[in-house]
């Protein structure tokens, strides 16, 4: 089991999990939201920001397999036939289910489709054997998969959290985790959003009133926590 740690640094102030208690959840890190011509990018969004923060999250990530912490990865998506995609998202998000293609005219095939081309993680930060991959039709990573029955059988209560966007998955990720009792922590600048001033009002209201959401923290200080420093 990997050991405990403590980020000293966090804020609104010191985190720290128990040996064996903690897990890594990477939030949709797939190329639908960071590839140019994914879904994200048919919304006219940017992708140039979310791609600065990869370095960053493969680093916390190298660092928590070194650690034999447990890692888990989400990918937002549906089914081939739309069945979990409620009527009122489609209808805000028509690109779903349409098919794209990359910057090398390759298929990506159908945005937010389980098993497509384009909703599988994106290579630097792909999943080894042994890791959890949780499809989650909405936003958060709880609302209709296992993840909680998983992490329950793990024994976590401590979860270090990377991922996009900051303000819609991973906020609402981490604000299920919360309200099922377990404790949160959001690495900084391994978190990204096409809005930079949406993931600094997310980071503020995460760690307003004592981590009423939870902690956030630098991700040096996080693997030097993952390293026993």
């Amino acid at each position: 089991q990997h050991p405990a740690g403590t980020v000293e640094a966090a804020v609104p102030h010191r985190f720290t999990w128990p040996a064996g208690a903690a897990a890594l959840v990477m939030i949709d890190w797939q190329k639908d939201f960071c590839d140019p011509n994914g879904f994200g990018a048919s919304l006219g969004n940017d992708v140039a920001p979310l791609r600065e923060a990869i370095p960053v999250a493969a680093a916390v990530l190298a660092a928590a397999r070194a650690a034999g912490m447990p890692v888990i990865h989400t990918l937002e998506s549906h089914m081939p036939d739309l069945s979990d995609c409620p009527p009122s998202k489609l209808r805000r998000c028509p690109a779903i289910g349409q098919s794209t293609t990359d910057a090398q005219g390759q298929a990506m095939g159908r945005m937010l489709i389980r098993h497509e081309p384009g909703n599988a993680l994106i290579e630097e930060l792909s999943d080894q054997p042994g890791e959890k991959v949780i499809f989650k039709p909405g936003k958060g990573a709880f609302s209709g998969t296992d993840l909680g029955a998983h992490l329950k059988a793990l024994g976590i209560t401590h979860l270090i959290f990377t991922g996009v966007t900051t303000e819609v998955c991973v906020q609402s990720s981490m604000r299920e985790a919360n309200d099922r009792g377990f404790e949160c922590l959001l690495v900084e600048d391994a978190t990204e959003s096409y809005f930079p001033a949406f993931k600094a009002a997310t980071l503020a209201m995460i760690t307003a009133q004592n981590a009423i959401v939870g902690w956030t923290a630098k991700s040096a200080d996080v693997i030097a926590a993952m390293q026993g420093n």
